[in-house]
């Protein structure tokens, strides 16, 4: 019998079965695709033979179980950080380049913001209740502030409609990738706390495909402990009655295991479920997570269009980009080679009528708004990637669905950014709550392991407000 299986070879899963392998554990993970990493994940381009991902992704300096797994894996080193620019964001008549200047926590970004265009001092004064609350932000908030939309909120604290439309519905998309209307004022402002809360917080980039970072790296650790990883190999369905103890895959095979982790998504969880357990507590809310799509385009210029390595545009109604990452200045051994462009389309619903090769045409069009030289270079190829599901919608409600990684039904463990990780549903959210699952399965062996790394408390002045609150959580 397996000891453990675990349900789905993405972040999760493999952060998961690295763990319990690193505790002698032998695990069997079970992967549908015949890529590990799920959104994750990278392929090598047919035409250019480069390595793309699915979609970019980026990193920050606070990703703390991220950079432990990647640490644990030897590829901590392959990623490329950007300490002295936070990010370009593509206003009119200039760029407002967002650097961290010598002030404490959270002022640090403040001098950049200010002079941005079509902002004046009242309206940078009616942040103020927004920051205070930022500050003194914790989990023992969250039931509350889930209740509310982010607009709702921020016009319920006085935030001028100058600011919402220039910041905080560009701060929505990119970061909860869900509008302003519709996201969760406790999902949005726990990212706000979280960003602004750290001294020189940064970002970083793959220098290599995302699945090279860690899939094959993870695979060698499970099968160097006794375990496997099976790949095109789709679940049918959990076995079992009153615990759950294997899986059956969808073409008869049985794999009876103490132990199983779910690492799925949402939906294909539910459809997984034994029945007697669907339309039960925590489950029943299984179908009402919602996708938010991503479009990605991958642009391939003859020369270099001297773009920023990460900028982005401000939120406007009939934007279709976001950020744009110049691949060109963040891959390993690309310096010197004309540009390679990767975009996204964030909550891309607006997009999907669209043809290939309109978004691409739009694309370049929006790209060169950022870089001019995009409108004169000649695109050699072009690629787009529509994702069906970046990460699940931060809506109105959906702090209060996250489950918890021990579920009610014995025998099964729940892993995936979506799970109740105090986190965003990020790269950093999927391995945490690997590591948490991973602890879960332990605990019932009676194996106490401290594996999930929790946010740190904030800096400077955001850690003095943070410790003054009452009954605080952490951080």
């Amino acid at each position: 019998m397996t000891q453990v299986a675990v349900v789905g070879g993405g972040l999760a899963g493999l952060a998961c079965g690295v763990a319990l392998a690193d505790h002698g554990i032998a695990v069997t993970v079970v992967e549908r695709a015949d890529r590990l990493g799920g959104r994750a994940s990278c392929w090598r381009d047919r035409v250019t033979g480069d390595v793309v991902d699915i979609g970019p992704h980026i990193f920050h300096s606070e990703y703390h179980n991220m950079l432990a797994l990647l640490e644990r894996l030897g590829t901590r080193d392959l990623i490329c950080w950007q300490p002295g620019k936070v990010l370009t964001l593509a206003s009119k008549p200039k760029p407002t380049v967002l650097r961290h200047y010598p002030l404490p926590a959270p002022l640090s970004l403040g001098p950049s913001i200010l002079g941005a265009p079509g902002l004046g001092m009242q309206d940078y004064l009616t942040m103020l209740p927004t920051g205070w609350r930022g500050m003194r932000f914790g989990e023992e908030q969250v039931d509350e502030l889930d209740r509310i939309n982010g607009l709702a909120y921020f016009r319920s604290l006085g935030v001028s409609e100058a600011l919402i439309d220039w910041w905080w519905r560009f701060a929505s998309m990119v970061v909860t990738n869900v509008p302003l209307e519709r996201v969760s004022a406790a999902s949005l402002m726990r990212i706000h706390a979280q960003l602004s809360g750290y001294r020189g917080l940064h970002f970083g980039f793959a220098k290599v495909g995302l699945g090279e970072l860690y899939t094959g790296q993870a695979v060698r650790v499970i099968e160097r402990a006794g375990g496997r990883v099976l790949r095109g190999r789709g679940v049918a369905y959990l076995s079992g009655s009153e615990r759950v103890d294997g899986v059956v895959l969808a073409d008869g095979t049985h794999i009876p295991a103490r132990q199983v982790v779910s690492a799925l998504p949402p939906h294909d969880l539910d459809a997984v479920l034994p029945g007697r357990w669907r339309g039960r507590a925590p489950f029943d809310v299984l179908p009402r997570f919602e996708p938010s799509p991503y479009v990605c385009c991958y642009l391939w210029f003859d020369r270099d269009i001297k773009a920023e390595r990460f900028a982005s545009h401000l939120w406007s109604p009939g934007r279709l980009n976001y950020d744009f990452y110049d691949l060109s200045q963040i891959r390993q051994g690309w310096r010197g080679r004309p540009t390679v462009i990767a975009s996204n389309i964030i909550y891309s619903h607006r997009a999907h009528p669209l043809s290939d090769g309109e978004i691409v045409r739009r694309t370049v069009d929006e790209l060169a708004e950022i870089a001019p030289r995009a409108a004169k270079a000649r695109l050699l190829h072009a690629v787009v990637h529509r994702v069906p599901m970046a990460i699940p919608c931060a809506t109105v409600g959906f702090e209060r669905m996250r489950p918890r990684a021990r579920s009610p039904i014995p025998g099964l463990t729940l892993a995936g950014d979506w799970t109740r990780t105090h986190m965003p549903c990020t790269m950093e959210g999927a391995a945490k709550s690997g590591f948490m699952a991973a602890e879960a399965v332990l605990a019932e062996r009676g194996i106490r392991a401290d594996l999930a790394i929790d946010a740190r408390m904030y800096d400077d002045l955001a850690g003095v407000a943070r410790r003054a609150v009452p009954n605080r959580s952490v951080p």
